[in-house]
């Protein structure tokens, strides 16, 4: 078979675009190496929003662009993305609450905000924000973001381009791509050794951090360059007892937040440090911890060391090289170069981007693709179609999620709340007509049952204990080792059975 498209990288990049080019028509294959958002895409601090901070180097398009996307993204996945209020003390001495009221009424304003509530000033002495503060945050400001699941996002995408027709191949690396006439010859490797080879008329590189190294492989000039910036993330039990979030300014020019997380915890972040390689694991260093604890320690009046942390993780950001410095000043916008000269097949690829700006992107790629493939010269669809389990107004999520509290009663009031969370409509389609806990089979803990992992190995490529416990959730956090040797011995028998 010959696929119109192939696309390299199962990130939000990738699926963002393998998911628009299926749904006008083209045939598309997916090759991921490992597993889907198993890298930058599921290592964001799992927000949608147009950048604030962006706003101090000029990046108004970006930040625009961002905003514009932000309320699209409410609407197609209202089960996984929902809004946030952030609260931003002003910290004297840094910048004046002048700047920061400018800067919040362009934020309000330039990206057509309709679905979120306007910014506001609140005295942190009498708002119940002020209450973990330390005494000295007298005035702040709070407004509007929203919170999404960031690896969730990347694998609603992959469903919907697969149910459009996109075959999906995850643990499936390219280890070469030539062109030979008008076609793309592209060979691979799966996890188990075995080869395979593939055919293509366009090829698009969304390998992320590992973008040039893909382009290495196809013998093509590097068209541009990119600079890797690790982020590092820190989890602790929870600081505070509402439901918003904490922006603050940092000495040095940065900012941190401080979000509720996963019901009983506090994530924080992130980093900018400069990273050596793709092929180099992320990982928070002692440094980055250590720093993470003290930005906010400076705005919390209980102190926020390293023995607090519960846990960490870190990805690498591929920021387009444009010669800033340091990392915390690159763009993140994102760069699409097309290498087509003189008839032949296309290689489109994708240079930076960030999370929230994805879907934009797959439509640019698209754009860019297009005037060489008649396929592709469909109209922009991904705007008002929902993703799988998003097929429901954002003004009815709480109502939705109440659905399955009181359909399945059995459900502890976490457990119902998480799955909503997680799948929204799509969970009727794994709890079915269950009566009782036990209808749901083996419970591997904290609620995760085995209907929920056969429908993740079925419908979403999970394939290992890794996969289903820190991508498809976040049961990682939850599930008691015993239970975690339990679903690794589970996962053995089921998966390719």
């Amino acid at each position: 078979m010959i696929h119109d498209l192939c696309v390299i990288g199962g990130g939000i990049n990738g699926t963002g675009i393998a998911r628009d080019a299926a749904g006008r028509g083209a045939s598309v294959l997916l090759l991921e190496r490992d597993d889907l958002a198993s890298g930058t895409s599921s290592a964001s601090t799992k927000l949608i929003h147009g950048g604030l901070r962006y706003l101090e180097h000029y990046e108004f398009k970006l930040v625009r662009e961002s905003l514009m996307e932000r309320e699209r993204l409410l609407k197609i996945a209202p089960h996984i993305a929902w809004p946030m209020r952030f609260v931003l003390p002003h910290h004297p001495g840094l910048r004046p609450r002048w700047l920061l009221r400018l800067g919040l009424f362009l934020y309000d304003h330039i990206g057509g905000r309709k679905l979120l509530p306007a910014t506001r000033t609140i005295d942190l002495r009498s708002d119940p924000a002020g209450r973990p503060l330390k005494p000295g945050y007298s005035h702040g400001f709070e407004y509007s973001d929203c919170w999404v699941d960031d690896a969730r996002l990347v694998v609603l995408n992959a469903r919907d381009a697969a149910a459009r027709g996109a075959e999906i191949r995850t643990r499936c690396e390219v280890t070469g791509a030539r062109r030979v006439g008008e076609l793309w010859h592209i060979e691979t490797r799966e996890s188990d050794g075995s080869t395979g080879s593939f055919k293509a008329r366009a090829l698009v590189n969304a390998g992320g951090p590992w973008v040039v190294q893909m382009i290495d492989r196809t013998h093509t000039p590097r068209l541009a360059n990119i600079s890797l910036v690790r982020g590092s993330h820190i989890v602790t039990k929870r600081l505070f007892d509402h439901d918003r979030s904490y922006i603050f300014q940092n000495a040095d020019g940065r900012i941190i937040f401080a979000i509720p997380y996963e019901r009983d915890l506090t994530l924080i972040g992130t980093t900018d440090r400069d990273h050596d390689s793709a092929d180099v694991a992320p990982k928070a260093s002692e440094e980055e911890i250590a720093y993470l604890c003290a930005a906010a320690s400076e705005y919390f009046a209980k102190p926020i060391t390293p023995a607090d942390v519960v846990w960490t993780y870190s990805g690498v950001r591929p920021l387009v090289d444009d010669g800033a410095s340091p990392a915390q000043e690159a763009t993140r916008d994102y760069v699409l170069k097309l290498d087509a000269a003189d008839g032949a097949p296309p290689l489109l690829s994708i240079f930076g981007g960030k999370i929230t700006t994805y879907r934009r992107l797959a439509e640019e790629a698209m754009e860019k693709l297009a005037p060489l493939m008649p396929v592709l010269r469909g109209e922009s669809w991904t705007a008002g179609a929902a993703l799988p389990g998003g097929d429901f107004p954002l003004a009815d999520r709480d109502a939705l999620a109440r659905r399955v509290a009181e359909r399945y009663p059995f459900l502890s009031a976490d457990n119902a709340s998480r799955i909503f969370s997680t799948y929204g409509t799509c969970a009727f389609e794994w709890l079915g007509d269950a009566q009782q806990a036990g209808s749901l089979g083996e419970d591997f803990g904290c609620g995760l049952s085995e209907a929920e992992v056969h429908y993740l190995v079925r419908a979403e490529w999970a394939r290992t204990v890794e996969d289903i416990l820190w991508r498809r959730t976040k049961m990682g956090l939850r599930v008691a080792p015993e239970g975690v040797q339990r679903l690794e011995e589970y996962l053995c028998r089921i998966v390719n059975s």
